[in-house]
């Protein structure tokens, strides 16, 4: 079992800043590929970032390339997304997820390859 959770969102203005971060409970998150996933009110929830476990494969949505970037710490269980030049179509709730199976980089966009899921933090872009 793993339990994620998420910090770092807030209310920020149109070309701001944010760090978001994800830490995770249990022994193996080195072994876990883990994702960036968010949902805005009334659309479904997509794919933003990837990496896997061994951080040698970054995946990113085309709405974040240039703009976003994932990292993860395995000392410290904890993955982070680096978001910046943030518009107001970037408000949302951002979710962490990790995965279990996945172990090809192709795979890190695919909510279903996920097992374990974070609360979520809320990001506000005000234009």
């Amino acid at each position: 079992q793993v339990e994620l959770v998420e910090s770092g969102g807030g209310l920020v203005q149109t070309g701001g800043s944010l760090r978001l971060s994800c830490a995770a409970s249990g022994r193996t998150f080195s072994r876990y590929a883990m994702g960036w996933f968010r949902q805005a009110p009334g659309k479904e929830r997509e794919f933003v970032a990837g990496i896997s476990w061994s951080a040698g494969s970054t995946v990113y949505a085309d709405s974040a390339k240039g703009r976003f970037t994932i990292s993860r710490e395995n000392a410290k269980s904890t993955i982070y997304l680096q978001m910046n030049s943030l518009k107001p179509e970037d408000t949302a709730v951002y979710h962490c997820a990790a995965s279990q199976t996945i172990v090809a980089g192709d795979d890190l966009w695919d909510p279903h390859m996920y097992d374990y899921w974070g609360q979520g933090t809320q990001v506000t872009v005000s234009s």
